[in-house]
């Protein structure tokens, strides 16, 4: 074969290469929300202490001065998941805290908590073992006790309106958000039965518990029977 026709098969080959796409480059709010995933994913892994910056630039795809750049550390970075999932678990249940009947208030709220666990996994775990490294959130605790404060200002107006005593609304909201929280902990590991199912079982306890409250509860006293009426406000039988 000539030299002319394998230069002229060689031509016709060229024409037939497509060039690889070039990756697009990353802005800097894209790449800092890429390491705050990876960082999530690791510490949920391994923990603070066993991570290492070295491991989340390996699985970024970058070099380590690039996580400096954005974090200042591993403490910086590992503050940073922890405040952004505290904003995120805030965020849904301040949403469904919003106003209506309070059984549908609270039915909102454990459907939210319970949802965050499903599709924030790896960020829920982070937040039940606390910051340690001086997030400005802080801890889960923390967090709920956020959540209970504005409870507290739904039971309030509503123990208003039925007779109670709105001085106690701060000791029901904890105990409310108690009873969420530490069921979606469970949850978090057995994940049966279905969250729906758990969202009923809840209300089903809170609700019940609700409406028939005592006014003037003590130990070891049967108290009055009490049911709802039709707008859901208990009443002496």
């Amino acid at each position: 074969m000539t030299s002319t026709r394998l230069a002229a098969r060689h031509d016709a080959t060229d024409e037939h290469v497509v060039p690889a796409p070039r990756r697009a480059r990353m802005t800097g709010a894209q790449r800092r929300e890429q390491l705050l995933d990876v960082g999530r994913a690791l510490f949920a892994e391994r923990g603070f202490d066993a991570a290492s910056i070295e491991e989340v630039a390996h699985r970024a795809g970058v070099s380590k001065p690039v996580v400096y750049g954005h974090f200042g550390g591993k403490e910086g970075l590992y503050a940073a998941v922890v405040e952004r999932e505290s904003e995120r678990l805030l965020g849904m249940l301040t949403a469904a805290l919003s106003d209506g009947h309070p059984r549908e208030v609270l039915e909102q709220a454990a459907a939210a908590f319970l949802d965050y666990v499903e599709q924030c996994t790896d960020g829920f775990r982070i937040l039940l073992r606390g910051s340690g490294v001086g997030s400005s959130m802080g801890t889960l605790t923390t967090l709920l006790d956020d959540v209970a404060a504005r409870a507290e200002d739904i039971l309030a107006r509503a123990f208003a309106v039925h007779g109670y005593r709105t001085s106690l609304a701060p000791m029901y909201a904890q105990m409310l958000v108690g009873m969420v929280a530490f069921t979606g902990q469970w949850w978090l590991d057995t994940r049966e039965p279905a969250r729906d199912d758990i969202v009923a079982h809840v209300v089903n306890l809170a609700w019940n518990g609700l409406s028939r409250l005592d006014a003037e509860p003590a130990p070891g006293a049967q108290g009055a029977a009490r049911v709802p009426d039709a707008s859901g406000v208990s009443t002496s039988r």
